[in-house]
């Protein structure tokens, strides 16, 4: 059963992580969902109140920049509401349309078109979807480095 544990754990650690560069995966909440399959094969008294603490914080600054850095590149390049909007949609549905690379044009598409319903001039709507692909990877990276400090934090825990 041990070895069944560590496996799922394991296993829920790598969709985290694969989660902070495919939004579509449940990235933080698989890695927090770790803790709680170690919990239940190994135990709970490694697991203190500022475990919890530490780790929920850093769930919830995950979500809240997760959707602030990446708004944060569109409004940067001069995006409107409507681009934040449009580049949301394309991340979600992206992946879906256009397999491969979808990650990447959906959210420029959406933004470029958002920007364009609003009546923004071409070269405008394109720079905003620059922004959007701006913002996309650095909440990429940013959600990397917290969800590998997750793992890093359990690690040093229950040791």
């Amino acid at each position: 059963m041990d070895i069944l544990g560590w496996v799922l754990v394991a296993v829920l650690f790598v969709i985290g992580m694969a989660g902070a560069v495919y939004p579509i995966l449940p990235g933080a909440l698989a890695i927090y969902g770790a803790f709680f399959v170690y919990g239940l094969f190994f135990g709970w008294k490694e697991f203190g109140p500022w475990f919890w603490i530490i780790q929920t914080f850093i769930v919830v600054v995950i979500f809240a920049a997760d959707y602030a850095v990446s708004a944060l590149g569109v409004k940067k390049f001069g995006g409107s509401r409507a681009s934040v909007i449009g580049s949301t949609i394309g991340v979600i549905v992206g992946p879906f349309a256009i397999p491969a690379f979808g990650l990447i044009i959906g959210p420029f598409v959406g933004a470029v078109l958002g920007e364009l319903i609003t009546g923004q001039p071409l070269g405008v709507s394109l720079k905003v979807g620059i922004g959007s692909l701006v913002g996309l990877f650095s909440s990429m990276v940013a959600k990397f480095i917290l969800q590998l400090g997750m793992i890093i934090v359990f690690v040093i825990w229950i040791i």
